[in-house]
């Protein structure tokens, strides 16, 4: 059987795989495993039942999702705060603040607006790992989960916008080490959840930000914008000669950025940046990086001669996220611009990580480019091939002898990574070399077997 979880929790077309039930029994599986076993009370209301906090993107359907789970949560006793539409890292930053037993957010980050997803943070905002999502998901399937009655059946309330993102602001802005005063950015909200605490958090700091894509309407989502399409930034960053620019996702627990001439600056490189301006500001635990698999070997070569060690997870910001946490490290993150600073927050956080870029530039006073340039990229070709079947492609032998055919061919030079992806119906083909039409070259083979399975 598949598993429910994924590895940014439930993800599906909404209204087909992830329906309005399955969200009001997630609702009431997680509060029998989450708040079950959570002794602390709502602050500053006196209930002696425990809180929830849910946050969502603006994506349409979240409005059903948002009360289908809302009512599971409320119907085990559990009284549930709406903040509305914030970024995830937001949640997870009040559901700690608030002393809630539980988080959630119900967002599909960088997929298309039909998608949609719910995710959970445990008491203090930190992701759940594998075990207690299997406990939910036994919860789910497995066990007849009977509510209260009467005065022990939880209560629903909406925060207002202001009280929901003001303490949230605040909090970047105690995190960012530096003023921006004098930096120019453009910022693509992604028409998504920090369409409105993005720019603010950025202009609260000292910049000058020119907002694009921050006009969401339910349906335009990451449509042809955000961290997954570059083309307007870039092409605005040019337009107004801006510093450079930085690109959300709908969710806004990532982050790309732009630098003055146009170049994409990845995730790897800017982990590269920030693993520098931490290490010299002596913040930076044991000198060490975290990164996964996919990171490109430029970023060890790079943090290598800067006398910082990398540690890989697998794929996933939550397993990012439980390195940091297992060694004490202060800095992680993945290509795709998920940077988590554990002493500032307990999940990725794209402002974050725009407002931690713009203030290594402050403090240095060099442009971005020149602070990217400590990091060679490698060619790195990915390739998605759809399949029906992820764990047959695992299983294959066929894709195993093609893969060490290809890892002789690619030598010490290069490497390759197979791995199907956690929230889609996708295996995903990762190829790098010292020349990219070679690294095409093999990648397009690859591809070619694993279609075939």
């Amino acid at each position: 059987m598949t598993r429910l979880f994924g590895t940014d929790g439930v993800r599906g077309l909404a209204n087909r795989t992830l329906t309005v039930d399955l969200a009001l029994r997630l609702g009431a599986a997680a509060a029998a495993v989450l708040a079950a076993e959570f002794d602390g009370t709502r602050v500053h209301s006196g209930s002696p039942r425990p809180l929830a906090v849910i946050g969502r993107d603006p994506r349409v359907s979240g409005e059903m999702l948002e009360a289908a789970l809302a009512a599971g949560l409320a119907s085990q006793g559990v009284d549930v705060l709406l903040v509305g539409e914030l970024p995830t890292p937001a949640v997870a930053y009040l559901t700690a603040q608030l002393g809630a037993a539980l988080g959630a957010v119900i967002s599909a980050s960088h997929n298309e607006m039909p998608d949609n997803g719910i995710k959970f943070f445990a008491a203090g905002g930190h992701k759940l790992g594998d075990h207690v999502e299997d406990r939910i998901e036994s919860a789910l399937t497995d066990g007849v989960i009977t509510g209260p009655t009467g005065a022990a059946v939880g209560r629903i309330s909406r925060a207002s916008a202001e009280d929901a993102s003001d303490g949230y602001v605040g909090h970047l802005l105690s995190a960012t080490p530096a003023r921006l005063d004098g930096l120019v950015v453009v910022v693509d909200c992604a028409n998504g959840a920090a369409s409105v605490v993005g720019p603010r958090a950025y202009r609260e700091a000292g910049a000058t930000v020119i907002e694009i894509h921050a006009s969401p309407d339910g349906y335009n989502i990451n449509d042809d914008c955000g961290s997954t399409h570059l083309d307007d930034v870039r092409a605005a960053v040019r337009a107004h000669g801006a510093d450079l620019g930085l690109a959300h996702d709908g969710d806004a627990d990532r982050c790309l950025a732009i630098d003055a001439s146009g170049e994409v600056v990845d995730g790897d490189q800017i982990m590269a940046v920030l693993a520098l301006a931490m290490r010299d500001a002596g913040e930076l635990a044991g000198d060490t990086l975290v990164a996964t698999i996919m990171s490109n070997l430029g970023l060890k070569v790079a943090m290598r001669a800067a006398g910082i060690e990398v540690t890989e997870t697998k794929v996933g910001d939550r397993y990012v996220l439980e390195r940091l946490r297992e060694g004490g490290y202060s800095l992680g993150g993945e290509q795709s611009g998920h940077l988590v600073l554990p002493a500032h927050a307990t999940t990725g956080d794209g402002v974050l990580t725009g407002l931690r870029i713009m203030a290594r530039m402050a403090d240095t006073g060099k442009s971005l480019a020149e602070l990217a340039r400590v990091m060679t990229v490698l060619p790195q070709i990915l390739i998605n091939v759809p399949v029906d079947e992820k764990a047959a492609v695992v299983a294959s032998s066929v894709v195993s002898a093609a893969v060490a055919v290809e890892e002789k061919r690619l030598g010490s030079g290069g490497r390759v990574l197979l791995r199907p992806s956690g929230t889609e119906q996708l295996f995903r083909v990762m190829v790098e070399a010292e020349d990219a039409d070679f690294a095409r070259e093999v990648a397009e083979r690859l591809a070619g077997v694993v279609a075939a399975v």
